[in-house]
């Protein structure tokens, strides 16, 4: 039996170190899992890891690897998205404008990352988490004679093959195979040295645990070869903390992902289901809402292991949990429990208060922000660092939005967020350079409930109050 935890200052109070080894020991217990590993991220750092159960002789914890299964898609989604964002793809381009692909012509690369492609969830022929990846030797032999369940974009169908497709891709675009890619521009960048496609000792085994009595049987671990970027890929606590803090955006490796992409990948790109509202799936990650939490990250399983990063970037904080059973505790429900409780005994500080840098404080901005009227309803206009401005009801709830600015002159912006994502914020000058109004999508905002020296739409009554 095997029992740690992360030593530092910035570990968690002893209180609630014990509320997290007892949850720890009894998911462990309970599951009947033959080893249990959880970790604690916040503000970027693991503060807190322990470990329950049979573990490699004088191994670190944290250092042990597990496979992760499907969380080798959210790795995978960072590797499309930085050839996104380098103008080598678009995410609405079709798969087949960039490498051939009939089994999927009509799915683009937004719908792929986000299972909204109407493809198959499994591949071809016997069970691939178990099965030699040589029986599927090329992208074609993943796909069976009837790869299309749904239209394209109508709704979440969770796709493993679709993911086959995004590492295909990006071998395509970078003329390399998929794990050099990833270890090149993501694992090695990340400091995730721990993190292979082939186990590397000191390594856990994967165990089927009987349902009925306790014994057990060793699972196979095999090389899913085109499946790979679905799942293959195997980590430690360590690493995936390094992943956790980098998802949300407690690390500085913009040459990764920008902070811009991060935040695209958590916002949800598919319809919830009927039945579950609260969650939903990004561009490679999973969204759902717990206890009044939005949460982000990914659940992993292959034969003997199930792995969890869980993570909300409002606190700044993250879980990991890895166990090698097929079968065992639900490892996302216990990553969420964790972070609960850290959050909850230890509410995080806010980012202390800082005035504007002097190239932020430009006074001509400054001379847009107070209190605009959108007919009669006032508005609050604020400047934010990087000179992006947010609007909203002064009295409270309403539209509200973030722009971020779109060039140095201070007169337009793109909303960022809510209901004005993607429009565009324009002040509006006369002639003599004195601001007449804002142009928010057509509507109309001025420094005075219907002003009737700005061009109101319909215009003001010539009478005026009364």
């Amino acid at each position: 039996m095997t029992e740690s935890s992360t030593p530092g200052a910035d570990v968690p109070l002893p209180a609630t170190r014990r509320a997290l080894d007892h949850r720890l020991a009894t998911a462990q217990s309970g599951g009947r899992t033959p080893s249990l590993l959880a970790g604690l991220v916040r503000d970027g750092r693991l503060v807190w890891s322990g470990a329950r159960g049979e573990l490699p002789e004088d191994a670190d914890p944290t250092t042990v690897q597990y496979r992760i299964g499907s969380l080798t898609k959210t790795l995978t989604a960072v590797a499309v998205l930085r050839l996104r964002d380098e103008g080598l793809l678009d995410l609405g381009d079709r798969i087949d404008a960039h490498l051939p692909a009939p089994h999927a012509p009509g799915a683009t690369v937004a719908q792929l990352l986000s299972h909204t492609s109407g493809l198959a969830a499994e591949a071809r022929g016997p069970w691939w988490e178990r099965t030699p990846g040589e029986l599927r030797p090329r992208l074609a032999d993943v796909f069976g004679a009837d790869p299309h369940k749904h239209p394209e974009g109508r709704r979440f169908h969770y796709s493993n093959p679709g993911y086959a497709v995004l590492g295909a891709l990006v071998e395509e675009l970078r003329g390399a195979p998929w794990a050099e890619v990833l270890r090149e521009e993501v694992l090695e960048p990340l400091g995730m040295s721990r993190t292979s496609p082939q186990p590397q000792a000191p390594h856990a085994q994967g165990w089927a645990v009987h349902p009925y009595a306790d014994v057990r049987q060793p699972e196979p671990a095999v090389d899913t070869g085109r499946m790979a970027p679905a799942g293959q890929l195997w980590s430690t606590v360590g690493d995936l903390a390094s992943f956790a803090a980098f998802l949300t955006g407690q690390r500085a490796d913009t040459a990764v992902l920008a902070p811009e992409t991060l935040a695209e990948m958590r916002a949800p790109a598919a319809p919830p289901e009927v039945a579950d509202w609260d969650t939903s799936y990004g561009l490679g990650l999973q969204l759902f809402r717990r206890g009044g939490r939005l949460l982000a990250g990914h659940g992993g399983s292959m034969p003997g292991f199930l792995a969890s990063v869980v993570t909300c970037p409002d606190e700044r904080i993250a879980a990991v949990t890895l166990a090698n059973a097929t079968s065992g505790p639900p490892v996302t429900a216990l990553a969420t429990d964790l972070l609960a409780l850290a959050a909850d005994l230890e509410p995080a500080f806010p980012e202390p208060w800082r005035p504007l840098s002097a190239a932020d404080a430009d006074p001509a901005l400054l001379a847009l922000t107070g209190t605009w009227y959108w007919g009669t309803t006032p508005y609050a206009l604020r400047l934010a660092a990087g000179r992006k401005v947010t609007l909203g009801p002064a009295g409270g709830a309403g539209r509200r939005s973030a722009f971020r600015p779109d060039g140095a002159d201070g007169r337009t912006w793109t909303g960022l967020d809510g209901y004005y994502a993607g429009e565009t914020l324009r002040a509006v000058h006369h002639p003599d350079g004195r601001v007449s109004h804002l142009d928010l999508g057509t509507f109309v905002f001025t420094r005075e409930p219907y002003d009737p020296a700005a061009p109101l739409p319909g215009g003001a009554d010539p009478a005026g109050w009364r």
